[in-house]
């Protein structure tokens, strides 16, 4: 069953926005704002699949509305409709420049409104579609390498907007070239498929995401969840695993099938600004993989875990001095 659309409606007359809803009914789950601030807030919620935007508001207007979503990279593919009094040639350029998909001009007519919406709504359901397709493993079915990528710049974007703790696990099957060796690899990607099956089982967040990360490697995404979470997690996924009890006798744990997790975490300071420059995404992968590497020899099959801080801002100082990831090893 498709999932129904979001729609987000933002105009500072509650007039026209109830007006609009109405002509919208039926297309979608409709959500309003009244001012710019407000549309920000209700997006930064759950990104709508479309948001129609009045152009003139007091505060901050349609244009850096619409601006400041398309530079997260999470409404790169929203499309976003103008509803302006404005015809004129300059002001529809202006929009197009800061991503608008297209302009609905006042008085609003409901036939041209629901046929706008509902193109836009079926050429971004035919994109996420093409997007699915291209993101998805063909032999796990889970998300691949391309799909994780997108999705961790999102979620970091959030980290940096929100302070909010962020989890990366890395996975990788064990003694996996020992595995194709004996076995043969039509059993080696029948392994992998059981094995993504079981890791995506362990998951029950909607955010939550585990895809194949290349090989045998897996890697898995948790927003909202601290280091301790992100451990508990692990452990489950390195259980799960060994209940298939799938034979390998080259394996290093009790002849059967078994992984290795390294966890990595980035937590905010409560009440302290970040240093954003002492922290990325790509050091927080890093840091994953540098647990999974711990986790294996430390003997395989098992969960290894090394989390990061970001450094606090210094208020005393203009130009602080860079005093690098605080990590500490679990």
């Amino acid at each position: 069953m498709a999932a129904v659309p979001k729609l987000l409606v933002v105009d500072d007359d509650p007039t026209l926005v109830q007006l609009v809803g109405k002509m919208l009914a039926g297309l979608g789950e409709i959500r309003f704002a009244t001012s710019g601030e407000a549309a920000l807030k209700v997006a930064d919620r759950e990104a709508p699949d479309l948001i129609l935007l009045d152009a003139q508001m007091d505060g901050i207007d349609g244009f850096e509305v619409c601006e400041r979503l398309k530079l997260r990279p999470e409404f790169a593919d929203v499309p976003i409709l103008f509803v302006t009094a404005n015809d004129d040639e300059p002001s529809e350029l202006r929009g197009f420049a800061v991503g608008a998909a297209d302009f609905i001009h006042k008085p609003v007519r409901e036939p041209l409104l629901r046929a706008r919406v509902l193109t836009h709504l079926r050429l971004k359901a035919l994109a996420d579609e093409l997007r699915h397709q291209a993101g998805t493993d063909a032999l796990t079915h889970l998300p691949n390498r391309r799909s994780f990528d997108a999705a961790l710049a999102v979620e970091w974007s959030r980290v940096m907007r929100q302070h909010d703790p962020l989890c990366v696990l890395m996975i990788d099957v064990d003694r996996f070239k020992q595995y194709n060796d004996r076995y043969g690899h039509l059993d080696g990607d029948h392994c992998l498929h059981a094995v993504a099956a079981r890791l995506r089982s362990v998951l029950n967040r909607p955010a939550d995401l585990v895809a194949r990360y290349g090989g045998e490697e897996f890697a898995a995404l948790l927003p909202g969840t601290d280091l301790e979470g992100g451990c508990q997690v692990a452990e489950r996924m390195l259980q799960a695993v060994l209940e298939l009890r799938l034979p390998h006798l080259d394996g290093v744990n009790r002849g059967i099938v078994s992984v290795s997790v390294g966890v990595s975490c980035v937590a905010g300071i409560e009440g302290q600004g970040w240093d954003v420059a002492s922290v990325s995404a790509s050091s927080l992968m890093e840091r994953a993989d540098q647990a999974l590497y711990l986790a294996k020899a430390q003997g395989r099959a098992r969960v290894a875990s090394l989390s990061m801080l970001p450094v606090p801002v210094k208020p005393s100082s203009r130009d602080p001095e860079r005093a690098g990831v605080a990590q500490r090893a679990d």
